[in-house]
């Protein structure tokens, strides 16, 4: 079997494809953070089998949960396959289907208003808006970019995602709110949400502002972060509609099998459905 020494020569090789395949630009950060790690672990070595199995059991002994660990394996094998090291893959960890999520894990609607009073009171507008941009539409924070002042004028967002095309209406109050915002802050065009030399908010400046805001609105830091907004959404969504199909649409999910981890209870609801059943006298 041929075997090769990875570098980060071949990581810039494989950013060119990723992009030639039309890969978004959070999933080429993502493959290339993973296989970046994984160019670090070899060392030098020639990659082998070996290697590969080696780096899996020490992902799993360090505590990543299975999810974590497959989605990284998804990452290193792509990069394997660019590289013609297919003999090399892995497999992903057999798991089963979990009927409930982890409570600590899940922002609840309560902790999302504590979070927007926290930021009205620490005058932070522009995060206050981005969280009620993120929780009522759903959209992906790499979406909020496409929240320009002509798109919400006009009530319909075009979203452009993994060669995909999808149009996010525009709550009305969240419409009123959004290009309220713009004029004071003086923005005829273009993206609302800007940092202050211009340039659209990113994922690490939103993570970063939701973190400072937990301790103010006394909400676990665990639970804070920009895509648990989106599943808020989702649940909310569901609770109230009970269509998967439609949500899919919505969240631009190309399965439905990924709407249904968006809409799992909690632990606690679980249990409270099942005690009422009335099955154990």
């Amino acid at each position: 079997m041929e075997t090769k020494i990875v570098t980060p020569a071949d990581l810039s090789l494989f950013e060119k494809h990723l992009c030639r395949e039309e890969k978004s630009a959070a999933t080429v950060e993502k493959y290339l953070r993973d296989a970046g790690a994984f160019v670090v672990l070899t060392d030098g070595k020639p990659v082998t089998k070996e290697l590969t199995v080696a780096w899996k059991k020490s992902l799993m002994e360090k505590g990543y949960a299975d999810r974590s660990i497959n989605s990284m394996l998804a990452s290193v094998n792509s990069f394997l396959d660019f590289l013609d090291l297919s003999h090399c893959k892995v497999k992903n960890i057999k798991t089963q289907r979990q009927t409930y999520c982890l409570e600590e894990k899940e922002l609840t609607r309560a902790e999302y208003m504590r979070l927007l009073e926290a930021s009205k009171k620490t005058e932070q507008l522009q995060l206050n808006l981005v969280m009620q941009t993120l929780c009522g539409t759903g959209i992906r924070v790499s979406e909020l970019r496409y929240f320009t002042v002509e798109a919400v004028r006009q009530g319909e967002i075009t979203v452009r995602c993994k060669s995909k095309t999808r149009t996010i209406l525009v709550p009305g109050k969240l419409k009123k709110l959004l290009l309220d915002y713009a004029k004071k802050q003086k923005i005829t065009t273009g993206c609302i949400f800007i940092t202050r030399k211009g340039n659209p908010l990113n994922r690490s400046n939103i993570w970063a502002q939701m973190k400072r805001l937990c301790e103010a609105a006394g909400v676990n830091p665990s639970k804070v972060f920009p895509h648990n907004l989106r599943k808020l959404f989702a649940r909310t969504f569901y609770g109230i509609e009970k269509d998967i199909a439609k949500l899919a649409d919505i969240l631009g999910h190309s399965s439905i099998n990924t709407t249904r981890i968006y809409i799992k209870t909690t632990s606690t609801e679980h249990r409270r459905k099942i005690e009422r059943l009335g099955l154990v006298v």
